[in-house]
């Protein structure tokens, strides 16, 4: 039995959603986004409430049975209400600013890093050292974010770099000296 694939997702005002047989559109005020899902799951909508069905309990259905639920309720949600993820950025010099649609971010090498803001992703730098990255597709803030984290991952001595807002870094000691 799975809780979270037999859980119904109550679709609010504003958003519509269309089923072309395993082609799900959901269109909301923040914006529209498809997806084609597993041909075995089964959607219905019925008073403005999604269901996701499985035809039967082989290992393969039950782990899609929770995905395809999930999945669906993220798009419902990034379609009302958006997604965000918060970037900070540690080290002395180190900054990010926004030039149009670009990320300009100097992170102690001998150039800046500039990243072009995929379709549908929006950069926010309310200070030189935090990065928010927004957008509807929660799969794609996801990525993007990964993606800018890598430029200068946290280092664990000294605790340089790009990191998640939520993320602890556990630091370590350095070299013991010489007694």
């Amino acid at each position: 039995m799975s809780r979270i694939g037999n859980k119904p997702i109550t679709v609010p005002d504003g958003v519509e959603v269309k089923l072309d047989g395993q082609h799900i559109t959901v269109k909301g005020p923040k914006g529209t986004l498809e997806r084609d899902i597993h041909e075995n799951m089964k959607v219905t909508l019925e008073d403005k409430v999604l269901k996701v069905v499985r035809p039967n309990d082989e290992p393969k259905n039950r782990s899609l049975h929770g995905l395809t639920r999930t999945l669906i309720n993220n798009m419902v949600e990034g379609t009302t209400n958006g997604f965000e993820r918060k970037l900070e950025i540690n080290g002395v010099g180190y900054r990010a600013q926004k030039q149009g649609n670009k990320l300009v971010m100097n992170l102690g090498y001998s150039h800046p890093v500039e990243m072009e803001a995929p379709a549908g992703i929006t950069f926010d730098v309310p200070s030189q050292n935090e990065i928010i990255v927004k957008g509807i597709d929660k799969e794609l803030v996801g990525q993007t974010a990964a993606v800018i984290r890598t430029k200068r991952p946290p280092e664990v001595y000294r605790g340089k770099g790009i990191k998640y807002a939520e993320e602890i870094i556990r630091r370590k000691e350095g070299k013991a000296g010489k007694k």
